[in-house]
């Protein structure tokens, strides 16, 4: 999950945007109420005797229909470049009870771990996290006696044609991606913040235009040089990926917050921020091996090398490009928050409902490329219900 800084100018254009979606379809998507009759708490010693507002479930509706969006992309991820054994302890990756093959492609698994040898644990990991998300939140929403959430008609995108990677439909396109890299120096400003209107550069320039694959689309993409080594372009889409992991879980970061702000129910809350709080872990695991991708190009894309002191942006506008995109600067730089006369603190952001709210986050994930249709060049009508559903979860307020 993710909010670039270019959604952020579009979160209120919601018409214009969704022209480019098509007409949403299914009404059993949908469920933001509770049904009638139905029990409305576990009844346990920390619940506040609040009730769980209308609000409350299309929050809870929202948060899980955007991960299932998320445990679709990274089952793809999954399913290429995932751990097939960590050691003594099995990989027990599961989807409605069905075994998920990892590791079909050995040499885009080594281009990861030019990253970090572990990245394949940590694809595998994060594949189970979020799997784990959606399935819980809609036991949730049914344990309150609201409809759980299914977007699976819209899985209807074609998947990498890698051999062995199972040719079902999948919600998500992750071989199309434009993928905006401003999350790494709005970590590191020190004077700007996103909810008070701080604008970021790209680390990874060539990233935030054009449309770049991260995963192989086919075997071809996996060919290795004549003397073994990595080319360049499968370099590139393994450099793709680990900006875009970081890039899809910082997201989280911000809109469990952002949306925990608007609760009524305590236990409600609770789930907010323990599941916020694992996004917030993927993030920063992600954020330290994006640091690490290999100053390459392949065509039109260039990973700069970030740690030379220069603003890889042309007509860069940094003071400072050693504190603003050094790799291993990865720890939240205290920055503005609140009130400027309080002081800079070490701070998640954004975390308001304009910067990093439900439908800043349904717009990111789109300029992102995911919903994007290569047969048609438009988005799939998946877009239109996670829209709906996002303006339903920012319009919940907070009851007393």
């Amino acid at each position: 999950m993710k909010k670039s800084e270019s959604s952020v100018k579009h979160a209120t254009n919601r018409r214009a945007f969704l022209t480019n979606g098509m007409v949403a379809a299914g009404a059993a998507t949908m469920g933001a109420a509770l049904l009638p009759g139905a029990s409305t708490a576990f009844g346990r010693e920390e619940d506040d005797h609040a009730p769980v507002t209308k609000g409350d479930i299309a929050i809870l509706t929202f948060l899980s229909a955007l991960e299932q969006v998320e445990a679709d992309l990274w089952i793809q991820y999954a399913e290429l470049g995932g751990a097939t054994n960590q050691g003594l302890s099995t990989i027990d990756l599961e989807l409605n009870g069905k075994k998920i093959v990892t590791g079909l492609a050995p040499n885009y698994i080594t281009a990861l771990e030019v990253l970090d040898g572990d990245m394949p644990q940590y694809i595998a990991d994060n594949t189970d996290d979020e799997i784990s998300h959606h399935r819980f939140l809609n036991h949730y929403l049914a344990s309150k006696g609201a409809r759980p959430i299914d977007l699976s008609e819209f899985a209807t995108l074609p998947p990498s044609r890698v051999s062995g990677v199972p040719p079902t439909g999948r919600l998500t396109n992750l071989k199309q991606l434009t993928v905006d890299t401003t999350w790494w120096t709005r970590y590191r400003s020190e004077t700007a913040n996103p909810d008070f209107g701080g604008i970021f550069e790209n680390a990874v320039p060539d990233l935030a235009k054009g449309k770049h694959p991260a995963i192989p689309v086919d075997d071809g993409d996996l060919i290795l040089n004549a003397d073994g080594s990595i080319p360049n372009h499968l370099q590139a889409i393994a450099n793709t990926a680990g900006f875009h992991f970081a890039f899809i879980e910082q997201g989280g970061s911000s809109l469990y917050p952002a949306l925990a702000q608007k609760v009524t129910n305590l236990e409600v809350l609770r789930v907010l921020l323990s599941i916020g709080g694992s996004e917030i872990m993927h993030f920063q695991t992600w954020h330290d091996k994006a640091g690490n991708a290999t100053n390459i190009t392949d065509g039109d894309l260039s990973f700069p090398n970030l740690n030379s002191g220069v603003d890889p942006n042309p007509n860069g506008t940094s003071a400072n490009p050693a504190d603003d995109f050094q790799t291993n600067l990865i720890m939240p730089e205290p920055t503005l928050f609140l009130n400027a006369k309080l002081g800079p603190v070490s701070i998640i952001r954004p975390t308001s409902t304009a910067q990093g709210g439900a439908v800043a986050s349904v717009v990111s994930f789109v300029d992102d490329g995911l919903f994007l249709d290569p047969a048609t060049n438009k988005n799939t009508g998946i877009v239109d219900v996670l829209m709906r559903l996002a303006d339903e979860a920012d319009e919940a307020r907070r009851r007393f």
